[in-house]
């Protein structure tokens, strides 16, 4: 039986690295859009929409995986009331961080383990984001020394990095933040026996 991490993310591999586990990646092949196109259609809550996204990725790679253990994950960022999804290109982020200036936004982060296509334990985590006022000039600025790298985060920006800079305040735990509710899949994963106690 392997441990399978189900997304080709850099910083979810990484924190599980870091953490001492040993597992494979196996990127799940999901239309995000398609999954969660009847639930926004629905209403569905933010936090149900990246349950539902990290439970069809982990779903996914767990039917072609017969009797490994398989980690599906997912974040859905909430502003005023919407979704917002990866921007498209440096003009997207922009636009994206100064609609966020002085606000706050909520990610919601979800952790799935599935075996055998079914998955059996699911856990949702929400960090509340608080922006610092940013001037368009500072916005320039930190996208310049950001780069591309923000365009694979679904808030334009990387909290390990530069993107810290950003922030007024922060309500929730940085691993939330990061897109991978780690404390209580490590909990998982010791009463599973797959890691020691």
């Amino acid at each position: 039986m392997a441990l399978v991490l189900a997304s080709g993310s850099r910083i979810r591999a990484e924190l599980l690295k870091n953490a001492g586990l040993e597992f494979e990646v196996d990127p799940a092949d999901v239309d995000e859009r398609a999954v969660e196109a009847p639930l926004l259609e629905a209403g569905f809550p933010p936090e149900d929409l990246a349950s539902v996204l990290a439970e069809a990725k982990a779903n996914d790679v767990s039917t072609r995986r017969p009797g490994d253990l398989v980690i599906g994950a997912d974040q859905v960022l909430a502003f005023e009331g919407e979704r917002r999804t990866k921007p498209e290109d440096m003009e997207a982020a922009r636009r994206q961080l100064l609609a966020f200036s002085g606000k706050t936004h909520e990610l919601h982060s979800s952790v799935v383990i599935s075996r055998d296509g079914e998955a059996f334990w699911r856990h949702v985590s929400t960090a509340r984001l608080t922006m610092r006022d940013l001037s368009p000039q500072f916005v320039g600025h930190y996208l310049a020394a950001a780069g591309d790298a923000v365009l694979s985060s679904v808030g334009a920006y990387q909290l390990e990095n530069i993107g810290v800079q950003l922030f007024e305040r922060i309500d929730g735990d940085y691993f939330t933040i990061l897109g991978l509710p780690l404390l209580p899949l490590l909990g998982e994963l010791r009463s599973l026996g797959v890691i020691e106690a």
